[in-house]
């Protein structure tokens, strides 16, 4: 169940719907139907994305960041109309910061299948009903191909860098194989090259509590006025236990009650409200289908996969790399870091960072995060003003 909030709960679904507020947001509408790895095709497609900085005339320093599951185009800002919100990695991009938007050109998309503005489950398709639960799978090349197809409109024929965590670096990594030509450099946070057997059995787990909802219908509820809310919060307090480390978790909660909640008498533990807590901020901004969709999508990443293996996979890269892990990490632990740093011909030794909170240190660890940036990004020229008579892309 999840607690009682002053804020009601949206009818069916957290996601972005037409008519809210756009924020920051732009669109990409992709011209035709895109062609998908598991066969069939999806039509309709339109890509969200949000832009800091300007394009340079040379179009030299753009910078793509691709954000992990429950994450967003709003990478930088504060909350508010259209925006639920903070940027999630706003200490790392504005002027004077490691993404310096008087230097770069950063774009963050929403991925395909989200639910903050891209095509995904509740939007609607071409009946004119929502997508639901007849949404085609996606993999995570998919998602890259209309990414590719986002930077094609933006006229950036190649970045300057390729930047992810988690979901969002697994999106990079198969963006340095699929298109090398077109990473300029490539930075791999707390992610893997293909995704193991107990990262498939957490999904798996949590894919399994929202789809037990009474309210999922196969994943036909968005016009039923009620959403698979218990379901979703389930999954995400699973989530979010693996997201963050034992260490952590014992240190700020162990056995205390919370407040003057008694245990014995159905009351809650501290470290139970936190779950609580967390369950119910993803259902008021997230969608449960597409939670489904996306989870799908990373339980199917093996970049190896029709190349002759990871480690063929990886020799593609010609990218200068960097691939850290957070010493904490119980979800993707820095092994697979390893591995991704052994594969790739152009990476550096294996970083570390360090931090007690587990996954999720790629997030809050801002300032270990951006050193890794300022490493691999050459010092570039403020973008000038714009000159009368020249057209620049200025978001």
């Amino acid at each position: 169940m999840l607690t009682p909030s002053p804020v009601p709960l949206p009818p069916a679904s957290g996601a972005w719907r037409e008519g809210d507020p756009p924020g920051r947001r732009q669109w990409y509408a992709h011209p035709e139907p895109l062609a998908l790895e598991a066969g069939g095709e999806l039509p309709g497609v339109r890509l969200a994305f949000e832009t800091w900085g300007r394009l340079a005339p040379d179009r030299s320093n753009a910078v793509l960041v691709l954000h992990a599951l429950t994450g967003d185009s709003h990478v930088a800002g504060p909350a508010g109309p259209g925006h639920p919100t903070p940027g999630w990695w706003d200490g790392l991009v504005g002027p004077g910061r490691a993404l310096d938007t008087d230097r770069w050109f950063v774009v963050a998309p929403n991925v395909l299948g989200g639910c903050q503005g891209s095509t995904g489950p509740s939007s609607r398709g071409p009946s004119g009903r929502r997508w639901g639960g007849d949404f085609p799978f996606l993999t995570q090349r998919d998602q890259v191909t209309a990414e590719a197809a986002l930077a094609d409109a933006l006229g950036v024929d190649r970045w300057a860098l390729v930047v992810g965590g988690s979901m969002g670096g697994m999106r990079a990594v198969e963006w340095a194989v699929s298109y090398p030509e077109r990473t300029g450099a490539l930075l791999l946070l707390a992610t893997t090259a293909a995704a193991s057997a107990e990262q498939i059995a957490w999904a798996e787990t949590q894919l399994h509590a929202i789809r037990s909802d009474p309210h999922w219908h196969d994943g036909h509820y968005h016009d039923t006025g009620r959403g698979p809310h218990a379901g979703l919060g389930v999954a995400r307090r699973i989530a979010h236990i693996t997201y963050r480390s034992e260490p952590e978790l014992q240190s700020r909660f162990g056995r205390s009650p919370q407040e003057a909640e008694d245990p014995w008498r159905g009351g809650r533990y501290q470290v139970a409200s936190y779950l609580d807590h967390h369950a119910d901020k993803l259902v008021r901004r997230f969608d449960a289908a597409s939670y489904v969709v996306l989870s799908e999508a990373m339980n199917s990443h093996d970049v190896g996969r029709g190349r002759g293996g990871v480690r063929a996979a990886l020799g593609r890269v010609t990218a200068p790399t960097l691939v850290a892990g957070v010493d904490s990490d119980r979800l993707y632990p820095p092994s697979q870091q390893a591995e991704l740093a052994a594969g790739i011909p152009t990476a550096d030794a294996p970083r570390v960072v360090e931090s007690p909170y587990g996954h999720d240190g790629f997030l809050i660890e801002v300032e270990q995060v951006a050193a890794l940036v300022r490493e691999l990004l050459p010092a570039a020229p403020p973008v000038p003003p714009r000159t009368p008579g020249r057209h620049r892309s200025d978001p």
